[in-house]
Order: C-alpha cells, then sequence, then structure tokens
C-alpha cells in the first residue's frame, strides 16, 4: 500500500465533512447575510441609514439626505468538536467511521452556528408580540399580529423575511387551515407553496414570510417561549478563512492527526464565525406559551 494514502483519507473525509455540513448542518446560515474568508478576528458589516426627500425653492440648492452610516461588528469565535478513533476498533466494528464522525462533528458545528443566529435575534430592542394559544381564533390573531409587527417597521415584503417558531407553536399553527390548506393563498397571491430546502429543511410559505420549527429556541417548552421573524439582512455571519486549503466558502475545516501514543487518530472539525445585529428594526420578536396542549377548537 502506498505510504501516502492517509492523503486520500483526509481529502476524501474533508469532502463528506463540507457535504454534511452544508445539506443537515446549520438551518438558519443561508437566512442571514453572510461575510466568507475573513482574515482577522472581526467582521464589519456595512450599515446605511433612511435617506428623506425634500422640496427645494426655483434655483434653489437641494438639502443632502444626510444618511447616516453605520458599521455593526462581529467578533469571531472559535469552536472545535472533535473524537479519537481507535486503530483497532475500526476493525472491530461494521460501521463506517469515518462517515460517522464526518456527520457528527458537522453537525455539531451546524447547530452552534443556528445558536449564534438564535442568540442574536434575542437580543433584539423591537416590542414583543404575544401569541395566545388557548383557541384556534386566538393563534390566527396572534400569527397575523406577528407578521404585521414586521411589517409596520417598514421591513420590506421581498421574500427575504424568515421565521423561527418552537415545535409547539409549529403544532398549534397546523392546526390552522390558513396555514396548512392549499386551498389558501399567500399575501402577494401566489398559491401556497412549502418553499425551498436551506440549509437543513423546508420552510413554509405564508403570509410573505418563510416559516420553519426550530429546537433551541429561547424558553421552548417554557411558558415564556420565543419566536422570531426577521429579514436577511437584519442579520449577519461571518466566517473566518481557513489556512487549510478547503473548498472555497467552507466554515468547517477537517484535521486528522495520528498519535502512535495513543495508537489512535484524533479527528477534529474545526470553524471560526459569530453573528451579528445588522438593524434591530428588522427583527421581530414573540412570545408565548409553550406548555399548553394543542388547540383544538
Amino acid at each position: 500500500m502506498s505510504t501516502s494514502i492517509d492523503t486520500a483519507f483526509i481529502t476524501s473525509y474533508e469532502a463528506k465533512v463540507h457535504e454534511v455540513f452544508q445539506r443537515r448542518g446549520s438551518y438558519l446560515k443561508e437566512a442571514v447575510r453572510q461575510k466568507t474568508d475573513v482574515v482577522g478576528s472581526t467582521a464589519v458589516f456595512q450599515k446605511i441609514g433612511k435617506g428623506v426627500a425634500t422640496t427645494k425653492a426655483r434655483h434653489g440648492t437641494i438639502t443632502p439626505m444626510n444618511q447616516t452610516h453605520t458599521a455593526p461588528s462581529c467578533t469571531l469565535a472559535d469552536f472545535y468538536a472533535g473524537d479519537w478513533v481507535d486503530a483497532l476498533d475500526e476493525a472491530k466494528i461494521n460501521i463506517n467511521e469515518r462517515d460517522a464522525l464526518a456527520s457528527g462533528g458537522a453537525m455539531a458545528l451546524g447547530r452552534k452556528v443556528d445558536d449564534q443566529i438564535t442568540t442574536v435575534l434575542d437580543t433584539t430592542t423591537q416590542t414583543s408580540i404575544t401569541i395566545t394559544v388557548s383557541s384556534k381564533a386566538n393563534i390566527l390573531a396572534g400569527a397575523v399580529t406577528f407578521a404585521e409587527a414586521a411589517w409596520d417597521n417598514d421591513v420590506p415584503n421581498d421574500g427575504m423575511v424568515y421565521a423561527v417558531i418552537t415545535s409547539r407553536l409549529w403544532s398549534q399553527f397546523m392546526t390552522l387551515d390558513q396555514f396548512m390548506n392549499a386551498d389558501y393563498v399567500r399575501a402577494d397571491g401566489q398559491a401556497y407553496t412549502t418553499g425551498p430546502a436551506i440549509g437543513g429543511g423546508k420552510w413554509k410559505d405564508w403570509m410573505g414570510i418563510k416559516w420553519k420549527m426550530q429546537t433551541g429556541l429561547p424558553g421552548a417548552g417554557t411558558a415564556t417561549a420565543k419566536g422570531f421573524i426577521w429579514h436577511q439582512t437584519a442579520i449577519g455571519y461571518a466566517s473566518a478563512k481557513h489556512a487549510k486549503n478547503v473548498a472555497a466558502n467552507e466554515a468547517v475545516a477537517a484535521d486528522i492527526t495520528w498519535h502512535g501514543d495513543r495508537a489512535a487518530h484524533f479527528v477534529n472539525h474545526m470553524m471560526s464565525g459569530q453573528a451579528c445585529l445588522i438593524d434591530d428594526t428588522g427583527v421581530i420578536e414573540s412570545n408565548h406559551n409553550d406548555t399548553t396542549a394543542v388547540a383544538t377548537s
């Protein structure tokens, strides 16, 4: 056997890591504004404020809008997900340990990305919308008010608005004909559809917003559970440029090292990234009691 066989092993392994991370890792990364290949520890997202149109007298000067420029930034954080693979153990198992570790490490880091994004969503200062889940009528009214709060903040209805809710609230929504019945239409007049797969699942289009149930939201399973609506450009996620020779725009790098004193490989996955709030007015928070039974009437 060639002494360079380990090179092929590592190349094949890294390909699996990247494939898994894109397909089954983060659910939310593709729903935010991204900055990749960041050099250094800090990433900056440029933001420009609103302009106001004015009149002028004939031959008079035009009043400049003086739009405010700000530069929200985030400091990247490093995360690792590694495991030992004993050389003799590999000969005693009937599973592909390489695939199992690729999947486990990549998905662990994908969940970490979602945790970072969720943490930033939870920093919004916008007034929280209460969704009462005591009846179908109250659930529908709460959902409509939740969406309305985004439009009231001038969030553009441009197909780039997303929402995440707990699995219990998703079950509550599924009792609504307006949410699950194909006879209804979206706010833009198009037929109700199940949206494209992004990250690790599909989004449902409803009221001009792409909805998804998400585990790990603040307060999930308690009486003070939260959900969020946001515009894609309101949240940023920055990921570092890896020193390793990995594919362009990949967030996860893999490293396999043989440790003779342990007679084992240490298989490590690593990433450096962070989420940040770019525009607070583009994020709407909801709250509800996540312990109540699913409404039947």
